[in-house]
């Protein structure tokens, strides 16, 4: 492709939070040029986490719009060409081309990859009735009508779509199982220890959780669902949801050139191995100069703000920013709010407030001798503080103290009051 000093057309692939706020972000760092945003589904832009969360509440005026920005805003304020229903089906980067399903290819001078990831489905399940995946708006829609419908539950995966899923169901007053492989749920994302105390809940709320159990098929059973297990047993459903993780979207990238392992690789900028390339979002698997190591993260904070940074820096190459980030992600159960920031793989985990036999605590990670990684259940106002300590590279000790002051303070007040 031919280089091009200033370029004129930016062509953003993925209607996503990470792509919508690629858009917003070029056009509020000054840029007059075309902008192009192609989207496989027929929706504007939506926001994901309340799909499995307040979406499949029991809610007389119906589900929340979940709607990013109206077709005016997006075509008219920023003059947008919004492709929505057009999935991307390769990339030329020789022409500098996105190639489109049904369409003509969409030339850039500049382009952004937001294509999200796609969530895995169970073995022999596709086309199955009665069985889904829970990541787009279509999927939350088609569960939400079966929980109306007071579906008796099945929740593959213990992780925390599948387990904001079986809040959802439990919230309803619905027979909810959940079935995990593992025998610690959310050990990658929180460590054996945190994970086992966060499974807890389940356990609160009256769900079923079964750990350690394999799900050895799934099949019409009358007018319901069997889900064969793999210690020999049957559960009947009229509803199975699977959460058990999703995959990068980057199919259609076989053959561009643009290099690939575990998503879409990228150096500290969120550029590609492509000149003029650039990706974001849960797609993005791009080295943190933070943790001094590559991530791939499906959060939406880091979405947010890799989308920007990756239309800037797509934009303005010569002044490319590196793009670091303190990994924050939210989950709520049962009326629980649970929050993480930093990285989970750690040395030492240890409970600096509360307690997790009581469901509402604190727990802080160690590497080395910094401190790496927060985790909060119910209680929301320390998480930030502890991100703001990870991303400042605070101490193991310096946290531990911070931590015996805040309790020390909150017995204070406890007993004035």
């Amino acid at each position: 492709m031919t280089a091009v000093t200033t370029p004129q057309r930016l062509v953003v692939v993925g209607a996503s939070l990470a792509g919508l706020r690629a858009v917003e972000g070029a056009r509020a760092s000054g840029f007059t040029g075309s902008i192009t945003l192609i989207g496989a589904e027929d929706h504007l832009p939506y926001d994901r986490p309340p799909l499995s969360k307040a979406y499949l509440a029991e809610a007389p005026g119906g589900p929340p719009d979940t709607t990013f920005r109206t077709e005016d805003t997006l075509r008219g304020e920023l003059g947008v060409d919004l492709r929505l229903g057009a999935r991307a089906t390769g990339l030329d980067t020789e022409g500098g081309a996105v190639l489109v399903d049904g369409g003509a290819p969409v030339p850039y001078d500049a382009l952004v990859i937001a294509t999200g990831a796609v969530a895995r489905v169970l073995p022999a399940t596709e086309g199955l009735a009665g069985v889904h995946t829970l990541r787009t708006a279509d999927d939350a829609a088609a569960v939400r009508r079966a929980l109306d419908d007071r579906a008796r539950l099945v929740v593959v995966g213990a992780g925390f779509i599948g387990s904001e899923v079986a809040s959802a169901a439990r919230e309803r007053g619905l027979p909810v199982t959940v079935v995990e492989a593992a025998d610690v749920p959310l050990r990658r994302a929180l460590g054996d220890e945190m994970g086992m105390a966060c499974a807890a809940l389940h356990d609160r709320a009256g769900t079923d959780l079964r750990r350690g159990v394999s799900v050895r098929a799934i099949r019409r059973d009358g007018d319901g669902i069997g889900v064969e297990l793999g210690d020999g047993s049957t559960l009947h459903a009229d509803l199975v949801v699977a959460g058990i993780g999703a995959d990068p979207a980057t199919s259609w990238l076989d053959g561009s050139g643009v290099a690939l392992a575990d998503g879409v690789r990228c150096d500290r900028t969120l550029a590609t191995s492509v000149p003029s390339v650039y990706a974001a979002g849960d797609v993005a698997h791009w080295y943190n100069p933070l943790f001094g190591q590559p991530m791939r993260l499906e959060h939406w904070t880091s979405a947010a703000e890799q989308g920007a940074t990756a239309a800037v820096n797509a934009l303005n190459p010569g002044e490319a920013r590196p793009y670091s980030t303190v990994p924050y992600f939210w989950s709520d159960w049962y009326g629980t709010r649970i929050q993480f920031v930093g990285i989970s793989r750690a040395d030492e985990v240890r409970v600096v407030s509360g307690d997790p036999a009581d469901g509402r605590w604190v727990a802080l990670y160690r590497t080395g001798e910094r401190l790496t990684g927060a985790l909060a259940v119910d209680h929301p106002t320390h998480v930030m503080k502890y991100r703001v300590m990870i991303n400042r590279g605070c101490t193991w000790n310096d946290a531990l103290d911070f931590a015996r002051e805040r309790s020390a303070r909150a017995r204070r007040t406890t007993a004035v009051a």
